[in-house]
């Protein structure tokens, strides 16, 4: 059974917010339940976010980090020893890619790799244009003048 939120109401008096409910559709959708490999998501400031992945056996080579619009895929694909025969296989050597949502100006300030932990620092940058001013108001006929605030 799908429960569906109706979101009519918020667009009376919301503008430009699609993308938000949009992921929150997506979000109530059921989905397969994907937990390797395990991860963190830690804020480290105001504007400062870390993802840190366990990743033991994977080298550098077999990892990679794609930025697209809105989302961050981190991939990774550990080539097979060539010979090898396994009497027990405890490590993962599975293929997998993992999607992050990242919200509007949130770049990528660096990713490393080191005792098996993949961290990628995350930070938000507004552009100044995007952050609040003041609007004076004139008396007349004069035209408003913006201030930063």
């Amino acid at each position: 059974m799908r429960t569906a939120f109706d979101f009519s109401p918020l667009y009376r008096s919301s503008i430009g917010f699609d993308r938000v409910f949009n992921l929150l559709e997506n979000a109530s959708r059921l989905q397969a339940v994907d937990n390797w490999p395990p991860y963190d998501i830690a804020r480290t400031g105001e504007n400062s976010y870390r993802i840190t992945i366990a990743v033991a056996g994977f080298a550098e080579g077999d990892l990679d980090i794609t930025l697209e619009p809105n989302l961050l895929v981190v991939t990774g694909e550990r080539n097979e020893e060539e010979g090898a025969e396994y009497l027990h296989r405890g490590l993962a050597a599975l293929r997998f890619a993992r999607r992050f949502e990242l919200a509007d100006h949130v770049k990528v300030g660096g990713a490393s790799l080191a005792n098996g932990l993949l961290i990628i620092d995350l930070v938000r940058e507004v552009p100044e244009e995007m952050k609040p001013r003041r609007i004076a108001i004139a008396a007349g006929d004069a035209t408003a003048k913006v201030a930063q605030i």
